[in-house]
């Protein structure tokens, strides 16, 4: 069986962005650049809400003439060649191997788990919120970056539900990123 696993930087208050949308914060060292090549590459499908899509869109598919840090230039090929999910309800279609969803989205997505796919949610606060509410998250990997931005976007819209879930790893990167690693309850670790 497949799953979605939602990997997401966030600030120590609790933001993915800061309050004029900065994502100019995360610390991408060797240890954290190796975990986060090693998690999109056992990925089959990533998965975006609109606006994170805007971003990459908007940067990957020509890294290299915007950044010489080997993160990215690692990266920039294999975002290039990845099959890509958009939720949205505004688009209609994307470039580079992208389909977009905007209608039946949970039954969609749970089909493509259905198949064996994972699918590799990238941040997204409005998206990441409805897929949680709906159950649809079968892991958070959140990397809990050493900065307080004082107010943004929040890592999460709040679900109307309360669920537990259960602790499956902690690491502290060199760049002092602590991964916090969790599953939905009852779900065994992979």
């Amino acid at each position: 069986m497949g799953k979605i696993t939602h990997f997401v930087h966030q600030s120590l208050d609790g933001f993915i962005e800061g309050p004029n949308g900065e994502f100019d914060w995360p610390r991408m060292d060797s240890e954290l650049s190796a975990h986060s090549q090693a998690l999109t590459g056992s990925a089959d499908i990533f998965l975006y809400g609109r606006k994170v899509w805007d971003m990459m869109s908007g940067f990957w598919p020509r890294a290299e003439e915007f950044s010489t840090h080997e993160h990215d230039l690692a990266f920039a090929p294999l975002w290039r060649e990845a099959s890509k999910v958009v939720v949205s309800s505004t688009l209609t279609e994307a470039d580079w191997n992208t389909r977009v969803i905007g209608t039946d989205v949970v039954e969609r997505l749970t089909a493509l788990k259905d198949s064996g796919a994972h699918l590799l949610l990238f941040g997204g606060a409005t998206l990441a919120g409805f897929l949680t509410q709906h159950q649809l998250i079968d892991e958070y990997q959140i990397f809990v970056h050493p900065v307080v931005l004082g107010g943004g976007r929040r890592v999460f819209t709040a679900p109307q539900q309360r669920f537990d879930l259960t602790l499956t790893e902690t690491r502290t990167f060199d760049s002092q990123v602590v991964l916090l690693r969790h599953e939905r309850a009852g779900r065994t670790a992979h």
